[in-house]
């Protein structure tokens, strides 16, 4: 490319947000506009990575390095391959969403919020984007001071409790995270060039270490259970734009950790850690969907549906297959759309209604039938329904699950069973029955909404009807990792665990 595309859709709008914080209070509609612009333009810039990609190796493209600090051996090093390239991509679309969403419904520090989104949005393609381990732990961290105050200062009535769970959750799972950094570089000749650590041996009983020390982080991120309690309080109490986020991208950079970081450099434990991994994963499959049964709170809802669908996610990873780790992947991918979809569908009727509780609703489909359909297609893409993403997501990590484990397998598909349950009960509860007379009066959608969710609309049918475009990014950077895990050998401890599991 004749610039360099990463760096510039990483710092553009963190150049943007520092920008905005210069217009006028008073000045709300250039704020607003301002930071569209920059969300269109980061998106539009980033696009060459869709369309110049060469989907023929594994190698990292879009390569850009040079010395940072020398005697600590740290590198500027920023790459992408078939595996991060599409989180890049989502994160530049979602956020241009996020702004549009929150159009109307941000009415206090509209600067500051806006500000907040744009240094998010640049973290978080830092964190998909880094090949050097102090940056991209940099960028780890740097995306948790703004999604803090997005929650603790634009969020619900318990906001300053869930921003504060979010940070000491994430915070104590990143220290532990940096000790490993560190272990790691002293045993990689004092280089955090990640390229060099995926093809150095490490002792096996030093990986094992470092892969609970890594996994304390990734694991919060992703959330896996039992360490799942800071999302439904944060999801529930962040604005829109931040639930959005949270559910599109944030949660995905736990999973997105193992898959650059704990498998490529660790496999041995990997290996090892894989029967634990997959039993966690079952248990939050149905762990999530059982309690979504009994929740009262749209969002809260929701978030809980993210335990279960990010505990396929883990399953399909740990399967240590090729068709678990595409089908988890694209299922990261889906689980964005979908869940991002839903978010953003959820805070359209608060704004109306400001009210979050599906007791409080009925008969919304007679009131607002253009704004039914739209939720009706992500409910049924959240159930896996053919023809939409959801459906090959969970078809591939069901697959691979059962040629891991049989019994994994079997116990992972009593969760979209129950999946469908809850989410086709509350599109009956909200959007059929009795027409509630508090709904009468409201609005359906207008444009601006509907440009908001036809984009994930669009993506739920282009993924569901063919997902090639989509699995043949991944398809060879798959592969690869799947050798470099392979290669490795297995404890006999982890292959006895691996039998009974069978």
């Amino acid at each position: 490319m004749s610039y360099p595309i990463l760096s510039t859709v990483i710092f553009l709008p963190i150049v943007g947000a520092i920008f905005i914080l210069f217009i006028k209070r008073t000045n709300e509609s250039l704020i607003r506009w301002t930071a569209l612009l920059l969300s269109l333009l980061t998106f539009g810039l980033s696009l060459p990575l869709f369309t110049s990609f060469d989907k023929t190796t594994a190698q990292m493209q879009f390569r850009e390095v040079s010395n940072w600090i020398p005697a600590w051996g740290i590198k500027y090093s920023l790459g992408v391959d078939g595996i991060s390239v599409l989180f890049v991509l989502l994160s530049t679309l979602l956020t241009i969403l996020c702004v549009t969403v929150s159009w109307k419904s941000i009415k206090q520090r509209t600067k500051e919020f806006y500000a907040a989104l744009l240094l998010i949005e640049g973290s978080m393609i830092g964190v998909f984007c880094s090949l050097d381990l102090f940056l991209f732990y940099i960028f780890w961290e740097a995306m948790l001071i703004p999604m803090y105050l997005l929650i603790g200062v634009w969020g619900g009535p318990n906001r300053i409790y869930a921003a504060i769970k979010f940070f000491l959750f994430t915070l104590v799972g990143s220290v532990l995270m940096l000790i490993g950094i560190i272990v790691l570089y002293l045993n990689t000749g004092k280089s955090f060039d990640v390229m060099q650590m995926m093809t150095t041996n490490y002792p096996y009983h030093l990986q094992l270490i470092l892969f609970w020390a890594f996994f304390a982080a990734f694991a919060v991120k992703v959330p896996m259970f039992p360490v799942h309690t800071w999302l439904p309080d944060a999801h529930t109490e962040a604005p829109t734009a931040g639930s959005v986020i949270l559910a599109g991208i944030l949660i995905k950079m736990g999973a997105y950790g193992f898959l650059r970081f704990a498998m490529p450099i660790l496999p041995e434990a990997t290996k090892a850690m894989s029967p634990v991994m997959m039993v966690l994963s079952v248990i939050a499959i149905i762990y999530g969907a059982v309690i979504c049964l009994g929740q009262t709170d749209l969002k809260r809802l929701i978030a809980y549906s993210s335990v279960s669908h990010m505990g396929f996610v883990t399953l399909g990873i740990f399967a240590l297959n090729i068709q678990g780790l595409q089908g988890g992947i694209l299922q990261m991918i889906n689980h964005g759309v979908v869940t991002g979809g839903l978010f953003l569908a959820v805070g359209m009727i608060y704004d109306r209604t400001h009210t979050r509780k599906i007791a409080d609703y009925g008969g919304t489909a007679s009131v607002l039938p253009i704004y039914a359909a739209f939720f009706m297609v992500f409910t049924l893409a959240s159930i896996g329904l053919p023809a939409t993403n959801g459906f090959i997501g969970e078809f591939l990590i069901i697959l691979g699950g059962f040629t891991a484990s049989k019994l994994m397998g079997i116990l992972s598909a009593t969760g979209i069973i129950i999946g469908a349950g809850y989410m086709l009960w509350l599109y009956q509860r909200v959007f059929f029955m009795e027409v509630n007379p508090k709904l009468q009066g409201f609005k359906d959608i207008d444009m601006r909404e509907i440009l908001t969710l036809v984009p994930l609309v669009i993506l739920v049918f282009w993924i569901g009807v063919y997902p090639n475009t989509f699995l043949s990014f991944m398809d060879v950077s798959v592969q690869n990792l799947i050798s470099r895990v392979n290669s490795a050998g297995q404890p006999q401890v982890a292959q006895q665990i691996l039998e009974v599991i069978k």
